[in-house]
């Protein structure tokens, strides 16, 4: 089979299939080693997965072969609420020699900003939150309740928006178990899922084209124009939809109550029983509590935070060059401070909208270009900690390191050299098992004759 076959493969929603063709693929790559291009700059450690919603349709094992044919030096997966993509990136990054780690996305609930608007716009006390570094799935009996009432609030909350958008689109209104869940592979199905639903749903409903435009003009309360130009030639998660019945002001958004989402602290300390590094995930510097940025640190790192979540594009990619000047100007501020507090900074593009790049372009952008090592770092890092954690339980937020590399600088230095040293394979996790977690020296000298 061809090489854009097992490419096409690694797309499907059944695991057995895209496991096979990277098989495949990692075969034909270790066989012809000329063709492999030399580990890059490139690194993104937020893509979203078919787990909660890939724009272009990535599932854990495309994307590990993604960054292994462009040469990516790392990837890392994140999916809302869910560990779902954990193993499988670890085993397929590890197949085709990509660094690799995984992680979640959430939103949490933080009482001390509780009227203040935080990074999730319109809605105080609300926050995005990430875990990155996770090494397996199941989660401990401390972790495993949040987690489980993670996933089922968010099917309740698609459940209920699902219902009253339903009253009020008539023909187009959707069953969420027959048409929503078998867009996703495990059943965490997201806004997006529920958007190419509706879409679908009108589509049948309305099958020409002005009247399917026309229905969602009056729905909507739009110009048909506007109608046009959102709806592609097949049903997609559209923004406009989206903006109109599931954001402020449509009518199924609800706004959140501090009862809507768990805590900042009960997630922050789920993550960190899971060995894995909770993270904040700055957005762009505007809200009134990222203009207090230092006090909302201080908040976060008493709640066990040790490094930030940045998504570059946002913060620099605008036409108008006194929004992008401003913008990186933010940016240029979040990322010195965050230097100064020995904070590592996780990049990465998303790829749950179409038109977001699948990786940033360090180097091609000069408000990014000096941050080309603060980012590298941060892959790095995360790797280094990904390998000690799954194969001795020594990891960034262990009582190993807490013992041996008691402050965020001195952990930084080790992860982030341990994850330069080692190099990705599929024996890399069986060769660091049979060391000792001894002393930090005597781990990298161990390291350093062994790689």
């Amino acid at each position: 089979m061809g090489t854009d076959s097992l490419r096409q493969q690694l797309l499907s929603l059944d695991p057995q299939i895209r496991t096979h063709a990277l098989a495949s693929l990692a075969q034909a790559r270790i066989a012809d080693r000329e063709q492999i291009p030399a580990s890059t700059n490139l690194v993104n450690l937020h893509c979203h997965t078919c787990y909660s919603y890939n724009a272009y349709g990535h599932t854990p094992s495309s994307l590990a072969w993604l960054a292994a044919e462009q040469g990516w030096r790392a990837v890392a997966t994140v999916d809302f609420d869910v560990l779902d993509a954990v193993d499988e990136t670890l085993s397929a990054c590890d197949a085709v020699h990509v660094r690799g780690a995984a992680g979640l996305e959430t939103r949490v609930f933080v009482p001390e900003f509780a009227t203040r608007e935080i990074n999730s716009p319109g809605e105080p006390g609300i926050c995005y939150f990430v875990g990155v570094g996770f090494t397996q799935q199941s989660a401990p009996e401390s972790a495993a309740p949040v987690l489980a009432e993670m996933r089922a609030a968010a099917a309740r909350r698609n459940r209920d928006m699902a219902a009253r958008i339903n009253a009020f689109v008539g023909p187009a209104a959707i069953d969420y178990d027959r048409d929503v869940l078998p867009l996703t592979p495990s059943g965490n199905a997201t806004e997006r899922h529920m958007l190419v639903a509706y879409d679908q749903a009108a589509r049948k409903a309305f099958p020409g084209r002005s009247e399917l435009v026309t229905f969602w003009a009056g729905k909507l309360g739009v110009d048909a124009s506007a109608v046009e130009a959102s709806l592609g030639q097949e049903a997609g998660p559209n923004e406009l939809l989206r903006s109109k019945l599931m954001k402020r002001g449509g009518v199924g958004y609800v706004q959140p109550s501090p009862q809507s989402f768990p805590t900042l602290r009960q997630v922050g300390t789920m993550i960190t029983a899971c060995g894995a590094l909770p993270t904040y995930a700055w957005l762009d510097g505007y809200s009134s509590s990222e203009q207090a940025l230092e006090e909302l640190l201080d908040v976060m790192l008493s709640n066990g935070v040790v490094g930030l979540t940045v998504i570059p594009e946002r913060n620099w990619n605008f036409k108008d060059s006194g929004d992008q000047l401003e913008h990186v100007r933010k940016l240029d501020t979040t990322l010195a401070l965050a230097k100064q507090l020995d904070l590592p900074v996780f990049i990465g593009t998303e790829m749950n909208k179409a038109g977001q790049p699948l990786v940033d372009d360090i180097l091609g952008v000069d408000a990014l270009k000096p941050y080309a090592d603060t980012f590298v770092a941060g892959a790095d890092l995360l790797y280094g900690h990904t390998l000690f954690e799954r194969a001795l339980r020594i990891g960034y937020s262990s009582p190993w390191a807490a013992a041996n590399l008691p402050t965020r600088r001195e952990r930084n230095s080790f992860y982030r050299e341990a994850g330069r040293l080692a190099e990705p394979g599929p024996d890399v996790i069986t060769r660091l098992s049979g060391l000792k977690a001894s002393s930090p020296d005597s781990l990298m000298r161990s390291l350093e004759r062994m790689f």
